[in-house]
């Protein structure tokens, strides 16, 4: 037996007893399990703490704030103004009285979700106007030029409408954007009288695919169409207001600098140049845009956080060196801040002469926290500047959540902040003389670090691009590394170089000279997407993954300990998710005259009774489909005569498109799905999707199931926003999907397993 005692500068406890009382027994293993994880429990408190620490709060705010705003728009029906922002604010009134209790960050949480719904609540009451329901013809049109934009093939502009004339209608549109041949648009600022025919917002061309009538709605816009005669200007009967002013002001200005541009260059190279200064970029060739996107160049098209911050970069330093040439401003004077205060009137000279849209907003925004960090002696870029840019974008236009322009430049941003403050530092902590060091003297730290921009970047950017344009870039990064230093050094500083020598006509020279860098990048993107494997497609996925990656983005890009790394198996659980989303068997147009069945080739085969390019190239790219809308392997299988088509599934189950009320008899007997715009016969014994059901519920894509056919719609049953608007007889019952062992009557009521619908 042990003598119990106290030994010198040691714990009371059992002398010369081994092994101790709370070691293992010789011959077992040390430690115990209930050990290992009191340790592993005891380290991840720990690491929750150190991130519940002080200043971890602030970036997680305008995360939160989003999810609120993306919760308002999957909401059914629009939610009650007051009801928001009562909830809101008694929620942010918790918070502040909670602010001194542990549970003050799940407070500041919730209350900031429970703020952003009611911003998005607040701003579609703010913009409410009506939205055409159905097509309307001949419809004579007055009103004010607002924008305008140089197309391809044709020109567009929107049209503030003063005065609509339009029969058997009682719709008010408040602006209408139009088609009309090119180079008849008219200017900015003038006051037209035209008539035209237009067309209800573009819904949704699939479920889950990208809604066009959503952003028309938040821009005003409640119909589009083209105009189908001469087009008048006269003398206005009202002022435009200042703000149409102003905008016939900028449009002159881009208008002008284009001129200029093209006396230099032409083609791709002019179109190019003016989309880099003006952010009017509508008039680049489809091969040369396409082949920009495939390399992961299609970046440099749209204006954004890289195009603000070398324009501001640009000024900075320049403003900076010119100012220290003189040794009395720099002993006694602050020209550090005088050349952030010149490159952020810069930045918003930028922000105004590139159209001022959402993407361009939330750049300008970082920048100018950047700088004004800069001129109140902060430091510049962290995540706090982040966190601060997102929430005043958010705050003034939470639609901007949903667009990809927002969720890509922000992952960027995100990655390339993450990687300045956390990975940069250790990456480059090393001794003078270590291996690190002596490449960085011959510019290897450089090329490292544009390297790794390249790529993080790339990699953040790279589930909202699957998600929305259903391709990934394998060569992204061989393609920023080629092009992007030639952009930045070359192009983008000629540009304001040339911007600035107009009024003095010496901005020839700055063209050419951009030309030369536009010249050089073409050959770059044209060169990588010709590269075997360069066009990554992937199939549409849905927004469950896309909301997975995206959390596994943030938990990497804002956790400082270990724990990040969970976000890596969360994105690669998302991975694997969005890759296992099994694709639809039918495809069934808004209008109903196309219609898209999978066959025993796994590929989509078309029925057809008319033509949509746009809806179909939009089809094949979901379904990662390298077939063009006008192959004739698309009709394969399908047999067509003037009273309708029919085709096969996989299974061997026909659908059809019936045309005509003859093919109905023949088609209630046979098929398995029927899709018609007539009303079928009482008695048929197969499943009708009619065109009453499509012009409620919008485009269908529907899954066999042994029970029958899972159905997503783009407007599920009671859908009904301000973008969206329920139609009339939403509220009937649907018939049922289920292929039935009997005859039975269309409309008669589906039990749960008859109808299933996936929202």
């Amino acid at each position: 037996m042990a003598e119990r005692g106290r030994a010198p500068g040691r714990t009371q406890g059992f002398a010369g007893t081994w092994p101790p009382r709370n070691a293992a027994p010789a011959g077992a293993y040390a430690p115990s399990g209930f050990d290992v994880w009191s340790s592993i429990i005891a380290k991840l408190r720990e690491w929750i703490a150190a991130e519940a620490g002080a200043g971890r709060l602030l970036p997680w705010v305008p995360v939160a704030f989003g999810v609120g705003i993306a919760v308002y728009f999957t909401a059914d029906h629009e939610p009650v103004e007051w009801v928001t922002a009562v909830a809101a604010t008694a929620l942010c009134a918790v918070a502040f009285l909670l602010r001194r209790q542990k549970i003050f960050p799940v407070a500041v949480m919730v209350a900031a979700m429970a703020s952003g719904f009611a911003a998005a609540t607040w701003k579609t009451a703010l913009i409410a106007h009506d939205v055409l329901a159905r097509p309307m013809y001949s419809v004579q049109l007055s009103g004010f030029v607002e924008a305008r934009d140089i197309r391809e093939r044709t020109d567009r502009f929107v049209l503030r409408v003063t005065q609509m004339d339009a029969p058997r209608s009682s719709t008010k549109l408040k602006r209408v954007r139009l088609s009309v041949r090119k180079g008849a648009a008219p200017d900015v600022g003038s006051f037209v009288e035209l008539k035209a025919r237009l067309q209800p917002p573009l819904a949704p061309l699939r479920p889950g695919s990208y809604d066009f009538g959503r952003d028309m709605y938040f821009q005003g816009i409640g119909a589009s169409g083209f105009v189908t005669g001469a087009i008048k200007t006269v003398e206005p009967p009202v002022s435009g207001g200042l703000s149409l002013r102003y905008a016939a002001f900028m449009q002159a200005l881009r208008d002008a600098i284009d001129a200029r541009i093209r006396t230099t260059l032409d083609g791709d190279k002019r179109a190019i140049a003016t989309a880099l200064l003006t952010g009017r970029r509508d008039a680049i060739t489809t091969p040369v845009n396409d082949a920009m996107f495939i390399s992961g160049l299609g970046h440099v098209l749209s204006i954004s956080g890289y195009h603000m911050a070398v324009v501001a970069g640009v000024v900075f330093f320049t403003i900076r060196a010119l100012l220290a040439l003189f040794p009395v401003l720099t002993t006694g004077f602050p020209i550090k801040k005088w050349a952030a205060a010149a490159a952020l009137a810069a930045a918003a000279f930028y922000l105004l002469l590139s159209g001022n849209d959402v993407a361009t907003q939330r750049s300008f925004f970082m920048t100018a926290v950047v700088l004004i960090a800069v001129m109140v002696d902060r430091r510049a870029v962290t995540f706090r500047t982040l966190a601060v840019a997102a929430m005043i974008v958010l705050t003034f236009a939470p639609e901007a959540l949903v667009h990809p322009s927002f969720q890509m430049s922000f992952a960027a941003t995100l990655g390339l902040v993450a990687l300045i403050q956390i990975g940069m530092p250790r990456l480059f902590a090393s001794p003078d003389n270590s291996v690190t060091a002596k490449v960085a003297l011959w510019g290897g730290r450089e090329l490292m670090t544009l390297t790794l921009a390249s790529l993080v970047a790339g990699l953040a950017t790279t589930p909202y691009a699957a998600f929305h344009f259903h391709r990934v870039t394998p060569y992204g990064v061989l393609a920023n590394l080629a092009a992007m230093p030639v952009v930045s050094a070359v192009v983008m500083p000629a540009g304001m170089l040339g911007l600035l020598a107009m009024p003095f006509g010496l901005d020839g020279v700055f063209w050419w000279l951009m030309g030369i860098g536009i010249d050089w990048m073409i050959v770059v993107t044209e060169w990588v997407a010709a590269l075997p494997g360069a066009i990554g497609r992937m199939t549409a996925f849905g927004i469950g993954p896309l909301i997975a990656a995206s959390i596994g983005i943030i938990l990497l890009g804002l956790l400082r300990t270990p724990l990040r790394w969970s976000g890596a198996i969360v994105l690669l659980l998302a991975t694997a998710w969005a890759l296992a989303v099994p694709q639809p068997d039918i495809l069934i147009s808004g209008d109903g005259h196309n219609v898209g069945v999978r066959g025993k080739d796994g590929q989509l085969h078309l029925m057809r009774s008319a033509k949509d390019a746009f809806l179909i190239k939009e089809w094949l790219a979901a379904d990662a489909d390298a077939r063009l809308p006008v192959a004739p392997s698309l009709a394969d299988g399908v047999s067509c005569d003037d009273a309708g088509c029919v085709t096969q599934m996989a299974g061997g189950a026909f659908v059809t498109l019936a045309l005509r009320p003859e093919a109905l008899a023949d088609d209630c007997e046979r098929a398995t799905l029927i899709v018609t715009a007539r009303q079928p016969p009482s008695t048929c014994a197969s499943p009708v999707i009619t065109t009453d059901r499509l012009r409620r519920q919008g485009a269908l894509a529907l899954r066999r199931t042994r029970d029958g056919f899972v159905v997503d719609a783009v407007k599920p049953k009671g859908f009904d926003r301000p973008w969206s608007p329920a139609v009339a007889g939403d509220d009937e019952v649907e018939p049922s999907l289920v292929h039935p062992a009997v005859p039975r009557t269309i409309d008669a009521t589906p039990s749960e397993a008859d109808l299933q619908t996936e929202e």
